[in-house]
């Protein structure tokens, strides 16, 4: 059954029943019992300790709490397991899961996250702010922590993309005024803040003046004058490094290094050797997801996951806590409601039994319990989107083979081709000699060499941008359509045919988004995502399931890359170097400019 979800009151509202349930003057209403207290402030591990609980907020830790106890106050044996501050996300994007806010939470607090830091750029890309507001409403009616940063970079790249919406100064001025909003989200236009951009320096100004923290994304290799005029102009944290220096850099300029693991991204390993072998202060470090697909939440996990990965890595399991508790706390301001087992935090607590292998046995947040071994205990209300958030998927008119036609006077051209990079957000520039038959340049399979489609689908004016992509290893006549396609989240076609490609396109426009397999003229699999062509409207247990025949599907094909769908999925994400695709043609993401698609 669903509860009605009461938000957690301010201290200053229960501070002194807070002191009084210390004092034995109020009873507790929650007592947890002889666990061993995972203490993230002193780095120690303390047995034999109490925690009582009030009003969602935890009154007293210490040796004994049967002082708090009376005859209503609920008591937890804990039974020497350890007691864990609640799990925190610092960075990631729950479109990514392509389900709701409600059901990526439903999907995740079982696996000890209790709090998130959600950046909703995904949607603001389709339905501007108007979708931001939905996301930040729907996520202040769940039981666990869900805190939003504005979206900045909307559209991401201005001048080489068209999003289906925008963002300007004065909404990043209006959001800092609703009560979730925690920041400004990833200033992904990096060129635009150390080329002193106005606009991206005032959404900066106007976060600040807020007292909110502004995130970073600065996914350039270039660690000189670019990279410190970047942080010059104010982001506070980055998520985009993939080497150890890169993590070094960032904390010696007062920035937090977020490092991390994702579905697709696998950026922890190399970077933490910046504090187990260079020995850095791991107090500015952060662990996070970014883009999780709804698979591996299912499967694998969340948090929980990056938790026991960092430890994997060689961090003690304390400090591997810490980055994924304190650290993102205080980054966010929050100390003093999140990220550890204090009095007047909120009581959000894991029960576990071994703290490197993490298996999340309970799961408390404000002082409820919400998951116990895996499994949900209390259900989550739906969040009934408006119709103007559905039917989103505007192609203007059919596509056809002749749709992706790439066409050339000459026998044989040497073309441009973007490259996967297995587990890592950037791509590589590559080149190809390909073959044209009357006129039309071939696709060569003997080489990997499939063809990319970004088909518009924000404005109906039937536009299609044809390339090149390597990587994927399809061995068979097939493609794959997704109406996901960071940032601007038009609709990428990867395919090996020109008929499966027009199959797949035609699909996406007549379920209203999602992502579909299509081989040898048949649908082979088909997820479908109604909500902003981003996010699905049914149970994520569900998503994940039809999410896991789609990764099947793409195996079946030939595809073995590690979560393949995420790396298809940001082939028009024009931040990140090195070659992309838009609605504007091939960008050179190294020089952010639009390139040839012939050498």
């Amino acid at each position: 059954m669903s509860r009605e979800i009461q938000a957690v009151k301010p201290w200053s509202e229960v501070s002194k029943s807070l002191v009084n349930v210390v004092m034995g003057r109020e009873p507790a209403d929650t007592v947890i019992t002889g666990g061993k207290w995972v203490n993230v402030y002193s780095g120690e591990i303390i047995p034999n300790t109490d925690i009582a609980i009030k009003h969602g907020r935890i009154a007293y830790v210490g040796p004994d709490a049967a002082h708090t106890a009376h005859d209503e106050t609920k008591i937890i044996d804990a039974a020497g397991r350890y007691m864990v501050p609640g799990l925190c996300d610092g960075h990631m994007h729950v479109e990514s899961g392509m389900v709701t806010v409600t059901e990526f939470a439903r999907a995740v607090i079982p696996h000890g996250t209790t709090s998130m830091f959600i950046d909703p750029h995904e949607i603001a890309n389709v339905l501007g702010l108007d979708g931001v507001r939905m996301m930040h409403d729907e996520a202040m009616t769940l039981p666990i922590n869900i805190f939003v940063q504005m979206p900045s970079c909307v559209p991401s790249a201005p001048g080489l993309e068209h999003a289906g919406a925008s963002i300007d100064v004065d909404d990043v001025k209006e959001a800092m005024s609703w009560p979730n909003i925690i920041g400004l989200g990833e200033m992904m236009n990096f060129p635009g803040i150390y080329n002193a951009n106005g606009q991206m320096l005032g959404e900066v100004a106007a976060t600040m003046e807020a007292g909110r923290t502004v995130g970073g994304h600065y996914a350039s290799p270039d660690l000189g004058l670019p990279f410190h005029a970047y942080v010059a102009g104010g982001p506070e944290d980055d998520h985009e490094g993939t080497r150890v220096e890169d993590a070094i850099a960032r904390v010696r300029q007062g920035m937090r290094a977020m490092l991390r693991l994702g579905s697709a991204w696998y950026d922890v390993a190399e970077q933490i050797k910046a504090v187990t072998e260079s020995g850095l202060d791991p107090r500015n470090f952060i662990l996070c997801t970014d883009d999780s697909h709804s698979g591996t939440l299912q499967s694998e996990g969340h948090m929980n996951r990056v938790l026991r990965h960092a430890i994997a890595q060689g961090l003690p399991p304390v400090t591997a806590i810490q980055m994924c508790t304190l650290n993102t706390a205080q980054h966010f301001g929050l100390e003093r409601d999140l990220g550890s087992i204090a009095p007047g935090r909120r009581a959000d607590i894991i029960l576990t039994s071994d703290l490197a292998e993490f298996p999340v046995e309970t799961v408390i947040a404000r002082g409820e319990v919400l998951a116990q071994s895996g499994e949900m205990l209390e259900d989550l209300a739906g969040y009934d989107y408006p119709a103007s958030a559905k039917n989103t998927v505007k192609m203007g008119k059919a596509l056809s083979e002749q749709s992706f036609d790439i066409f050339s006077a000459d026998d044989q051209v040497r073309a441009r081709v973007i490259g996967v990079v297995e587990n890592q957000a950037p791509t590589k520039a590559l080149e190809a000699d390909l073959k044209c038959r009357d006129g039309v340049v071939q696709m060569d399979r003997s080489q990997d060499i499939a063809q990319i489609a970004l088909v518009e689908r924000h404005r109906a004016t039937g536009a299609v941008q044809n390339a090149f992509v390597s990587g994927f290893g399809y061995d068979v006549d097939c493609a794959l359509a997704s109406t996901v396609a960071h940032d601007s989240h038009h609709m990428i076609v990867v395919g090996t045919n020109k008929t499966d490609m027009a199959l797949a396109a035609n699909r996406l426009a007549e379920v209203g988004g999602g992502i579909t397999l299509f081989a040898e003229g048949q649908e082979r699999a088909l997820v479908e995502l109604p909500i902003a062509g981003l996010m699905s409207d049914e149970r994520s247990g569900i998503v994940a399931d039809k999410a896991d025949r789609l990764m099947q599907a793409m195996r079946d094909s030939g595809c073995t890359l590690n979560n393949a769908y995420m790396q298809h999925s940001l082939l028009a994400l024009v931040v990140i170097p090195e070659l992309r695709i838009s609605d504007m043609g091939l960008v050179d993401v190294s020089k952010f400019e639009v390139t040839e698609l012939f050498v």
